[in-house]
């Protein structure tokens, strides 16, 4: 079943709302629909369904208007936005990539509740020259509060609220080292979301108030976010300390690169026809690596030539290939991987001699063992064979966003 709905799009930014907005939509409605004072302005219930409605959509408008507060600001340093999705919760707005420094990551969080400030002041300034009671007056006093509390809710200094944006980026900026931010506004939203959840199941049970489930909820919404955020810049941190020296491995054959073309045929490629996937091979001669041997490069060359060519005649110089140094990061290996035909990219060693190789298994192998994980055979021959990461394992879309960061 679809998860989210498109309903237009501001500014280039396509809009969606989630299945769980119909439900909150509702609830706001029918709870205004039945407040006393709503009931008395309206003089019948079918026009206080209205104005519950109309209550509960300009809510979602506050919410949209806060989102867009990000996501124009985002917009205004040369940030994609892909998308504001209205939820339970409120609004979400999905950016391409995190802002360069912490005065900019700092102005992208503190734009939207400064939008909702400004609401809050425009409303309340009606509501005090607006007539009581009225219309009018009735939804100014309830957008400037629904405002009010929006702005500072989202001032609580903890992931994924926008205080925890604001209190990482100052993070950022004192200690220089962004990931750190991020891991310390993650652990105060995680503690603020256990703080909830304690809060409002203890409302519930002792004081019989079914609202404590809703704070309970949102305590949930934000420890189980901010545990994301903290496993997401752990995965950024192992991309970035792990070098292609941890990572690689010798497992790929040396041949002579003197050898004719039929020999190595039937020597080497016959024999790994059953082999999936097959070894890498590179070609060496007077003690130097000639370069890496294809073996659909045979393809292309007449079987009558087969025995006076060697495999110097066809091996890719090294110079030739894309590689990477002992000292590349993950994320950098990750990256330049993706971009080959090849199964495994090649690394070198300062003299310029083949070190060894990565392919996707060991960088998957690599980052399990940071987080204590064995992967079994099977799994990495899976890996191997099909040439992609484990689902739910983003870490391609995480190097190239720490790529296009650097």
């Amino acid at each position: 079943m679809q998860k989210n709905w498109q309903v237009g799009a501001l500014f280039g930014i396509p809009l969606f709302v989630d299945r769980s907005w119909f439900l909150i939509l509702f609830l706001v409605t029918s709870v205004d629909a039945n407040d006393v004072a709503v009931k008395a302005i309206a003089g019948s219930t079918w026009l206080a369904w209205l104005m519950g409605l109309t209550m509960a959509l300009l809510l979602f408008l506050s919410v949209l208007l806060h989102e867009l507060g990000h996501s124009l600001t985002a917009q205004a340093q040369g940030i994609q936005v892909k998308s504001i999705t209205l939820f339970l919760f409120g609004g979400l707005a999905s950016i391409e990539r995190e802002s360069k420094t912490p005065f900019e990551a700092f102005a992208v969080a503190i734009a939207g509740p400064l939008v909702s400030l400004a609401i809050f002041g425009l409303c309340y300034g009606i509501r005090v020259y607006s007539p009581e009671p009225s219309l009018i007056n009735f939804f100014a006093r309830d957008i400037s509060r629904i405002n009010l509390i929006l702005a500072l809710f989202n001032l609580v200094p903890g992931l994924p609220l926008d205080g925890g944006q604001m209190l990482k980026a100052i993070i950022w900026k004192a200690t220089g080292d962004r990931l750190k931010g991020v891991r310390y506004a993650a652990t105060s939203g995680k503690l603020l979301g256990s703080l909830a959840v304690a809060l409002g199941l203890f409302v519930v049970l002792l004081a019989g108030d079914f609202m404590g489930l809703w704070v309970a909820l949102l305590g949930w919404f934000i420890f189980r976010n901010a545990s994301s955020y903290e496993r997401f810049s752990d995965l950024q941190s192992i991309l970035l300390s792990l070098t292609a020296h941890e990572v690689m491995t010798r497992d790929f054959r040396v041949v002579n690169a003197h050898l004719s073309l039929v020999e190595f045929t039937e020597k080497y490629v016959l024999p790994q026809l059953t082999m999936a996937p097959k070894k890498a091979i590179f070609a060496s001669s007077e003690g130097r690596y000639r370069g890496l041997i294809r073996s659909n490069s045979l393809q292309n060359i007449e079987r009558s030539q087969w025995d006076s060519l060697e495999l110097n005649d066809i091996a890719i110089a090294l110079e030739q290939l894309e590689s990477v140094t002992e000292d590349t990061n993950l994320a950098q290996v990750i990256c330049r991987l993706e971009a080959l035909e090849d199964n495994f990219i090649t690394v070198l060693s300062p003299a310029g001699a083949v070190a060894g190789i990565i392919d996707r298994a060991q960088i998957t192998q690599a980052i399990a063992k940071q987080y204590g994980l064995e992967l079994s055979p099977e799994e990495i021959q899976k890996i191997r064979a099909e040439r992609i990461y484990p689902k739910g394992f983003p870490v391609v879309e995480i190097a190239a966003q720490l790529q296009d960061e650097s």
